[in-house]
């Protein structure tokens, strides 16, 4: 599996006590090359044609799944394995896209090298939860879906910020961090990698030890994974809520009037004779009983 992927050992605690959140693992902001950021994404788009085809694979895999889920109570070990691995995927491509790394991603399902890391636990899922998982997650979806429009409207501001600083700013920085780890706590939670409904959009609170801005504590011991990084815990400052409050409604503002834009469409293929009767555009209409 792929690095930080691990499944839940058969022992472990199951049910609301035993919900693990999915982890996002990220270096501090750092220097970019700003020619990687001028062709950023036309680079990647090799990538995103490669995650379009993985998440095709993906999503019937999910479906089968779903029925395995409802009668086994988890996700079989191949399914999980290969839904892990396209999600450690397609979240490497989304964060260099969303400017948060510089490096390019690999054209490989496990990049133990690479700075994005992701870490599922799989465990056991409750089966009405399963059952009824396209409905339950609506809410998470909602806000994952206008996160992501928000963001999208105004990247090319930071596109710019990091064209001429060479740099993304923290609060830039953690506010993109957040929608991009919202994101895979919901894919994850879709796909039944996780019995953890996704939270914590505005970050985790700052660790009791540590206040903001702290060095992280050193690994446990010798040969330990490394300490938390950048984005765990991910710690918002000020500026980073008011951003991800800021995608929010730019969210909200672009679907609303991408609906109105389809439903003034829709009306404007229509005109209406002096006795109110519709008649499309283009149409030659033929009264019934008439020789026209």
């Amino acid at each position: 599996m792929t690095t930080g992927w691990t499944p839940r050992p058969p022992d472990a605690a199951s049910g609301p006590a035993g919900e693990q959140l999915p982890e996002l693992d990220m270096p501090d902001p750092g220097r970019q090359r700003r020619w990687t950021v001028l062709l950023r994404w036309l680079l990647l788009i090799p990538q995103m044609i490669v995650v379009a085809l993985l998440g095709i694979a993906a999503f019937f895999l999910t479906i089968a799944g779903w029925f395995a889920a409802l009668v086994q109570g988890r996700l079989p070990h191949g399914i999980a394995r290969f839904l892990g691995d396209y999600l450690a995927y397609a979240t490497r491509v989304t964060a260099s896209a969303m400017l948060l790394v510089d490096q390019y991603p690999p054209f490989a399902l496990a990049a133990p090298g690479y700075p994005v890391q992701i870490e599922l636990r799989p465990g056991e899922l409750n089966r009405l939860a399963v059952l009824f998982r396209l409905i339950l997650m609506i809410p998470a979806a909602i806000v994952s879906n206008l996160l992501q429009y928000g963001w999208a409207v105004i990247c090319w501001v930071f596109w710019l910020i990091a064209l001429v600083l060479g740099r993304m700013p923290e609060p830039i920085f953690e506010a993109s961090a957040a929608v991009l780890r919202f994101r895979l706590r919901f894919l994850a939670y879709a796909m039944m990698l996780t019995s953890a409904y996704p939270k914590r959009l505005f970050g985790d609170p700052v660790p009791p030890a540590l206040g903001y801005g702290a060095p992280a504590a050193p690994a446990a011991a010798a040969g330990a994974p490394a300490a938390p990084n950048a984005t765990r815990p991910l710690v918002l400052s000020t500026g980073a809520k008011v951003l991800v409050v800021a995608f929010l409604v730019l969210g909200f503002v672009a679907g609303s009037l991408s609906s109105l834009g389809r439903g003034d469409e829709y009306y404007d293929d229509y005109d209406y004779d002096d006795k109110g009767r519709a008649a499309v555009h283009g149409v030659t209409r033929y009264d019934a009983g008439s020789g026209h």
